[in-house]
């Protein structure tokens, strides 16, 4: 199963390759100026300029395998990965 990260937010992509510069992102940042990815998964906010942090563990095939509609930077990365870890082993075909 391979994997990628994707990272999006409401900054322009100039800003958003800054950003992952500065803070030597392993992953890309997508903009989404007009907030039509973020109304469509529903991170949009409607009096704050700022997206809600949800995260979606996606499967190859586009269906969403795990939704995470609150995020805590400082455990959700373990979270993530241990997830993908129990996808991955699912999906594995037995020996």
């Amino acid at each position: 199963m391979g994997v990628e990260v994707l990272g999006v937010s409401y900054d322009s992509p100039e800003a958003n390759r800054r950003f992952a510069e500065k803070n030597a992102l392993p992953f890309r940042l997508l903009s989404d100026r007009d907030h039509e990815l973020a109304k469509a998964v529903g991170a949009a906010r409607t009096l704050i300029p700022f997206a809600k942090r949800i995260s979606y563990l996606v499967g190859s095939d586009g269906n969403v395998l795990v939704a995470y509609p609150k995020v805590d930077p400082d455990t959700h990365a373990a979270q993530v990965i241990e997830d993908y870890r129990g996808v991955a082993a699912a999906s594995d075909p037995p020996d």
